[in-house]
């Protein structure tokens, strides 16, 4: 098999110039999503809709960002990353123009629900951490996967704030455009992350495992399905708080700022947790690793939607569950690449991720559906303290090791 570390390749891709471009794609990837919970508010008041409008069409992206992540995962780990990235990032600011114009429902969830979340889904740094884990030396590999995804949380803290300074100075519509148009830059720094033309398409990487091959093995390996069990609630708490935290807090007597520095802070002190994950991941067994990040959330959840809601106590949430936030992605990529290789990496980060994506629907969707029929999001945020010690449990069975291939062990 070709490895795509050591192929020929020009002499500026090395591997720093891979990790900061593949952080600047997470970071513009990431930061216009998350901060799109900023315009529930806005854009229900000047339409008249309900809240369950807002939170169905970001349920719906997360759903078909989740759905062809698997897909998409696997054209590039078979022809490689850049125009993968570059037709996400078109679709991805394609969707937020339309959003700024949509008018109806419909129009809504065609833009900011469909072509958003396919667009995402090839322009997410689940595309750029399996780049990293086939262009990267093994000994950069989890922290690498860190600082990814620490990308995304920079994003976070970045694009919060400025789209609420933007929101102030202009329409609503007119910041979405803004961010769509940031997002094409995605597209030259994809090519920092090109595979050598013989180890994206060389034939014997094609005859070690195919396709179907690899999709078998993972499914009917149960640590695998551990991983992507547990992975649903890491979407269902975060997308759940992405999206409706700003309202919640509102709704508690505080200002839409605090909203938005609240999620600017959750993205702060992520990159933080995001790069501590990588480094540990190393130090410890990442199913222990797990484990505790969802316990952890848990715990920060009950106390915060326990005690008087203030801005101390909405920034001091923000810190601590930002610690937490995507910290598990480090060591569920980790995992997967363990167990599996690298080959299909992304493909098969992809269906963890699409569990992930199922549970993000469901915190964003329930969220506005429970909150229109209750007036109160509790019964959610117990529902998340719940998934999460019942992830922190099935993930401690996780065996830490090479899948066993006796087959190909024969013929080598």
């Amino acid at each position: 098999m070709t490895d795509t570390r050591t192929a020929r390749r020009p002499a500026w891709q090395t591997p720093l110039v891979i990790v900061v471009c593949g952080c600047l794609i997470a970071i513009i990837g990431f930061g216009p999503r998350a901060s799109l919970g900023l315009f529930l508010t806005p854009m229900s008041s000047a339409h008249g809709w309900g809240r369950e409008v807002f939170a169905l069409a970001l349920a719906l992206q997360m759903l078909i960002w989740g759905a062809a992540q698997p897909f998409v995962g696997a054209i590039a780990d078979r022809f490689g990353p850049v125009t993968v990235l570059c037709v996400g990032a078109a679709l991805y600011a394609a969707g937020l123009g339309w959003m700024a114009n949509a008018s109806s429902p419909g129009e809504l969830y065609l833009s900011a629900g469909f072509l958003t979340g396919f667009g995402l889904a090839g322009a997410s740094f689940t595309v750029v951490i399996g780049a990293f884990g086939k262009l990267l030396p093994v000994r950069w590999r989890s922290l690498s996967f860190g600082l990814g995804t620490a990308g995304g949380s920079f994003g976070q803290f970045l694009f919060a704030p400025v789209a609420i300074g933007l929101n102030n100075v202009f329409p609503w519509q007119t910041t979405l455009m803004i961010f769509g148009a940031v997002v094409l830059a995605i597209m030259p720094l994809a090519f920092a992350l090109a595979l050598p033309r013989d180890a994206s398409s060389g034939a014997a990487q094609v005859r070690q495992q195919s396709v179907s091959q690899a999709l078998r093995e993972a499914l009917s390996h149960g640590s695998y399905i551990y991983l992507v069990l547990g992975f649903f609630t890491c979407g269902f708490q975060v997308f759940f708080i992405t999206v409706h935290l700003p309202a919640y807090l509102v709704d508690r007597g505080l200002s839409a700022d605090i909203g938005a520095w609240t999620v600017a802070v959750i993205g702060l002190f992520n990159i933080i947790g995001s790069i501590s994950a990588g480094y540990l991941s190393d130090k410890m067994p990442k199913r222990y690793l797990l484990a505790a990040i969802y316990f952890l959330r848990s715990v920060a959840i009950a106390v915060f939607i326990s005690v008087p809601a203030s801005p101390l106590t909405a920034v001091i949430f923000g810190a601590v569950i930002g610690l937490l936030w995507l910290s598990t992605v480090p060591p569920t990529n980790g995992l997967v690449a363990l167990m599996f290789g690298t080959r299909w990496l992304t493909m098969l980060a992809g269906f963890a991720f699409f569990s992930h994506q199922v549970g993000g629907f469901l915190g964003v969707w329930l969220g506005g559906v429970i909150f229109e029929r209750t007036g109160s999001y509790d019964i959610i945020w117990w529902l998340a303290i719940l998934l999460g010690i019942l992830s922190a449990v099935i993930n401690l069975p996780i065996a830490e090791k090479p899948v066993a291939r006796p087959a190909a062990a024969a013929a080598a």
